[in-house]
């Protein structure tokens, strides 16, 4: 297996020991891509290893960057609800009202997938709950199609 696999593998796994040797070894690997345009940094935070994903911010990795698609690590934290990793990426400036390739945001996601922690950390650090998608829907709108009552609560609450 060559070098950039393996380094996938293990941030995939949330080997930190690994992570970390490979790129005290290798700075350039902070920067890579995958197959689908993720670089280590947005898959340690998708995969919810805060650890890892604090050593690779530490090391250079872009906070915004963004994947094949447009998203950022904060909007995959979004629908997988790792508040932690939200958290510690809103403190260090992530930006929260990113819009992805299919015109989603990170607050979109959190109503879609019924996060209303991750909702009321983005709406703390300035989620814009006006910005629609390309059919016209809110986050609120998202919220009351899956019938996330609290979440409904809270983006009512925040309407601008």
């Amino acid at each position: 297996m060559e070098k950039t696999e393996q380094f996938f593998v293990e941030v995939r796994k949330g080997n930190l020991r690994a992570v970390e040797q490979l790129v005290n070894n290798d700075r350039s690997l902070v920067h890579i891509r995958d197959q689908r345009g993720a670089t280590p940094f947005i898959l340690a935070s998708y995969y919810g290893h805060a650890e890892m994903a604090a050593f690779l911010l530490d090391n250079g990795a872009d906070i915004n960057e963004t994947d094949g698609s447009g998203n950022t690590a904060l909007m995959g934290i979004c629908f997988k609800g790792h508040t932690d990793i939200a958290k510690l990426l809103l403190e260090k400036g992530a930006e929260v009202n990113h819009i992805n390739a299919m015109g989603a945001t990170g607050l979109i996601y959190a109503a879609t997938f019924k996060q209303l922690e991750i909702a009321r950390l983005l709406l703390r650090y300035g989620a814009n709950s006006s910005i629609k998608d390309p059919k016209g829907n809110t986050a609120l709108d998202h919220a009351k199609m899956q019938g996330a009552s609290p979440l409904i609560e809270l983006l009512l609450n925040s309407v601008e």
